[in-house]
């Protein structure tokens, strides 16, 4: 009678090449909104942690990957490849007239752009001369803490939700940066009471100041509207501009929506 020998635990061989294994790492996301930690991604690729780490850098540098601090998700190299990135041509549709109209009343750069975690998306970017020396792109990243776009969209999110998108990663680009949650939530809190006007000079980029206002829909901050200019340009002269041209985007985008009524209630930071 013969002794059945226990089977050996199964092992499995790592994928000998570069582009097997970033493509084992990309297909462990089973859809566009999931986050992996790196021990998740290790644990269903069965790749070393050293060698996930690794890869899923460069991944990041690729734009194939984003990172915050909920973990890691898909890109939007990955999410235009597959069809799935959000759609704006809605929104910058009804944007577009304003921001044209801002530019040739005030001759400064006007952006528009999308909260997307704890950065600022830039979706159109239009001016003169001016424009070239404003170190912005669009489909470029800024990040939401010390920008007066990303700080207006900030000020209608519930207290949670902001500290969830830039606590962990408030750094300081310049010397003038606003880098502490505490600051940042006193900062909001005077949006708000200046009717969702937000003021940047010199925090993100040294030389350049912003003012901005947030187009509100029914679930929140949609995207915002900025003018900007060199650190001496008088913003609070133009600034009801940006308001009003905020508002009446978002009133072709939600007709039946008044700001101020049904959102989300906030949780502020008294000064």
């Amino acid at each position: 009678m013969s002794i059945a020998r226990a089977e050996a635990p199964e092992r499995r061989e790592l994928p000998p090449s570069m582009v097997e294994r970033m493509t084992l790492i990309l297909d462990a996301f089973p859809c566009r909104t999931a986050r992996l930690t790196l021990e998740d991604v290790a644990r269903i690729t069965h790749l070393p942690r050293s060698t996930a780490h690794r890869i899923l850098d460069q991944l990041l540098k690729l734009q194939w990957l984003e990172h915050s601090a909920a973990g890691y998700s898909l890109g939007q190299r990955a999410l235009q490849l597959g069809g799935a990135t959000d759609d704006t041509s809605e929104l910058r549709a009804a944007a577009a007239t304003h921001l044209h109209s801002l530019m040739i009343r005030t001759g400064l750069t006007v952006h528009l752009a999308v909260l997307d975690e704890g950065r600022v998306r830039y979706l159109d970017k239009i001016g003169a001369r001016i424009a070239t020396a404003v170190p912005s792109r669009v489909g470029g990243y800024a990040p939401a803490h010390c920008t007066a776009l990303g700080r207006a969209m900030l000020a209608y999110l519930p207290a949670e939700d902001v500290d969830e998108r830039v606590g962990a990663d408030m750094r300081a680009m310049t010397g003038r940066t606003v880098a502490q949650v505490e600051a940042l939530h006193h900062e909001l809190t005077r949006v708000r009471a200046r009717h969702g006007l937000a003021f940047e000079r010199g925090e993100c980029f040294d030389e350049v100041a912003c003012v901005a206002a947030c187009i509100r829909g029914p679930e929140g901050p949609v995207a915002a509207i900025s003018l900007v200019g060199d650190a001496s340009t008088p913003l609070e002269r133009v600034a009801p501009l940006v308001l009003d041209a905020a508002r009446r985007v978002g009133a072709e985008l939600f007709p039946d929506f008044q700001p101020g009524r049904g959102s989300r209630r906030l949780r502020t930071v008294t000064a």
